[in-house]
């Protein structure tokens, strides 16, 4: 296979690897096959291609030469052969777990890229200042994800004291409460003044509304403290407010402190038992009784916290390599300045391969 066949075709299958490992219905299994200990057909397709010989051809192209004679005549025996392990290397540079659809998918579309490629060299296509300005543009969108798969790579080696030391720096992070709410809506659903009101008045009308809820709140909270019923509360408050909804349960279960709104998280703080104080939002007034309250064990929570410290070292190495170089632009070409767009990759040189990835079957 031809150097320039390769390119083309991890330029092209790139884009769509990842799109092709979307999960889709399972085919149908043909009537009288074999059944897979599992019972999933695609089970008994890997069994039955990790029975093949790394030497042995899967991929046969007829009409294709491997090395075309100099003086270009025609060989009817002319063929290209392609065997398990050379296929392999291109799924490992695509998308190592590639679903066996997919691979089929992918082998119909790599024998094309060498067809066309071989064709295009005969066509003197790989030569001139803008295939070479292609190739550029190519091998820095190949560097640029290869730098992204290193960076994660890195990120993820996490080790068991990396994890032991976020959880017990955040143990805060994992405790979880069982909260009872009451919530007392900010204004009241005013019946249609029977007379027309001027703008100012529309707005007193509105504004004194909003402060009987204020005080109505005070109150129920002075009533929850002195321990009454938080569903009692709760029926209460949503009467108050002129609303005909069903008033909203209030019991939280299993409660996090990220769980919450930043200006509500300073109820996790308070023990059990304990009323907090009124709580103002643009969409109420809240009150929160705290219940049982109990951290989550090491063991359960390892593998968020794995994500978690994964995610951070990939924000912090990506910010670290924007903010190493800045670019400056010419305004009067480019135009004024717009909010950045991180992550954007390149777009295809013209008459490039397609990033349009193939369609990976029914789902």
């Amino acid at each position: 296979m031809t150097q320039y066949a390769l390119v083309c075709l991890l330029l092209g299958a790139m884009a769509w690897g990842q799109a092709a490992s979307l999960p889709s219905a399972p085919p149908a299994q043909p009537q009288g096959a074999p059944a897979s200990p599992t019972g999933n057909p695609a089970d008994s397709k890997e069994a039955d291609a990790a029975k093949v010989a790394p030497d042995a051809p899967v991929i046969t192209i007829n009409g294709l030469c491997d090395n075309p004679p100099a003086d270009k005549t025609a060989d009817p025996n002319c063929k290209t052969v392609i065997t398990r392990a050379e296929f392999e290397k291109v799924l490992d540079t695509v998308q190592p777990n590639m679903p066996p659809r997919a691979r089929r998918q992918l082998a119909t579309r790599y024998a094309m890229a060498l067809v066309m490629a071989q064709k295009a060299h005969e066509m003197g296509l790989d030569q001139g200042p803008k295939f070479d300005e292609r190739m550029k543009l190519m091998r820095m969108q190949v560097l640029s994800q290869s730098y992204n798969q290193a960076v994660q790579e890195k990120a993820a080696q996490i080790s068991d004291k990396d994890i032991e030391d976020y959880y017990h720096s955040n143990s805060a992070a994992f405790e979880e409460a069982n909260l009872q709410r009451i919530l007392v809506p900010r204004s009241q659903t005013l019946p249609t003044s029977k007379v027309k009101l001027s703008a100012a008045a529309e707005e007193k009308r509105r504004k004194d509304a909003e402060g009987t809820m204020q005080k109505e709140a005070d109150k129920l909270h002075a009533r929850a403290v002195a321990g009454e019923d938080f569903g009692k509360l709760q029926e209460e408050a949503t009467q108050l407010s002129g609303s005909k909804a069903k008033a909203p349960s209030t019991k939280m279960a299993d409660v996090r402190r990220s769980s919450l709104p930043p200006t509500q998280a300073s109820v996790m703080d308070l023990k059990s038992g304990e009323v907090s104080a009124v709580i103002a939002d643009p969409s109420g007034y809240y009150i929160y009784k705290v219940g049982t309250k109990e951290t989550e064990p090491l063991d359960k929570v390892k593998e968020e916290i794995r994500g978690t410290l994964r995610t951070q070292r990939m924000q912090e190495q990506t910010q670290a390599v924007q903010q190493s170089a800045t670019p400056t632009l010419d305004e009067s070409y480019f135009g004024p300045d717009m909010p950045p767009q991180h992550g954007m990759p390149l777009p295809p040189p013209t008459g490039g391969p397609s990033s349009k990835p193939p369609s990976p079957g029914p789902k």
